[in-house]
């Protein structure tokens, strides 16, 4: 059996998917880049073969995404993250016709031609105030874990506003608040419901069409779902692979691109990596 390899190497986590030959998914890992991204990239490969007990050499070919994608050594082909989630999210749900990609630093809306292929995007353009760095930043001044932070969200009683647009002035808000004596629940659903403003924003400017699709490692923060989906008045696609798309996408156009080569030398497969080397125009 053959195996293709998607990485995406974001700003807080890298994310590796496993496909075979037939695009079904063997292995999935994900590790925190780090300040060393080569490094985080070459481990989650090395992951991702232990867990298919196989050598690097035997996967036919890699494809990277990600902001991180150029440090990813040893790729075939780089391919964009709006290009990847958008195969990745259609993937997970076929009825997919618009992406919302919420990352660490960089959240992106991309909506879907019939074809798959990304027809409008729009990305957030003001500090990291619509992405997951800005929920860090406020679990951090409440003292509360990032893991917890969108349960605890679901139970709040009072939302309290939280308005500042920049992830660091959104901190003095926060202090505000305790000061005042609003609950920690509160001040996170708060800046739940902040985060979500600005996202259905983005969504809107790309002429959203449903399904919508969630994609990210933010897809697993059930507060900020539930907020946009409140926002937005209709029901999100998640999945508990919703923050592997970025990866998933890229390793099954990885896949595409192996069989284009291996179909372009008469059918007789590519055999290794090295084999189908080529840098991306």
């Amino acid at each position: 059996m053959g195996y293709l390899a998607g990485i995406d190497v974001g700003s807080r986590m890298t994310r590796g998917v496993l496909v075979d030959e037939h695009g079904r998914v063997q292995a999935k890992t994900g590790r925190e880049t780090g300040a060393r991204l080569e490094v985080a990239a070459q481990a989650v490969l090395d992951e991702l073969c232990a867990t298919q007990r196989i050598k690097p050499e035997e996967i036919l070919y890699v494809a990277s995404t990600g902001y991180g994608r150029y440090r990813v050594l040893f790729r075939q082909i780089q391919i964009t993250e709006m290009t990847c989630h958008g195969v990745g999210a259609r993937w997970l749900f076929p009825g997919t016709r618009t992406v919302l990609d919420i990352g660490a630093m960089n959240s992106r809306a991309l909506r879907l031609a019939d074809s798959g292929r990304v027809a409008a995007f729009r990305m957030n353009d003001r500090c990291a105030s619509g992405a997951g760095r800005f929920l860090e930043r406020v679990a951090k001044a409440l003292e509360v874990k990032l893991e917890e932070v969108g349960e605890l969200a679901l139970r709040a009683q009072d939302p309290q506003p939280i308005s500042s647009i920049c992830a660091v002035l959104a901190e003095s808000e926060v202090i505000n608040h305790v000061t005042a004596g609003a609950s920690v629940e509160d001040i996170l659903s708060g800046a739940h419901f902040s985060i979500a403003e600005r996202l259905v924003a983005l969504v809107r400017q790309v002429g959203a069409q449903p399904e919508i699709t969630l994609t990210g490692g933010v897809s697993k923060n059930a507060g900020l779902v539930r907020a946009l989906e409140e926002r937005l008045g209709a029901k999100l696609n998640v999945s508990p692979h919703s923050e592997y798309a970025g990866a998933l996408g890229a390793a099954l156009l990885a896949r595409a691109r192996w069989q284009r080569l291996a179909d372009a030398v008469g059918g007789a497969r590519v055999q290794s990596c090295e084999a189908a080397r080529e840098e991306p125009a």
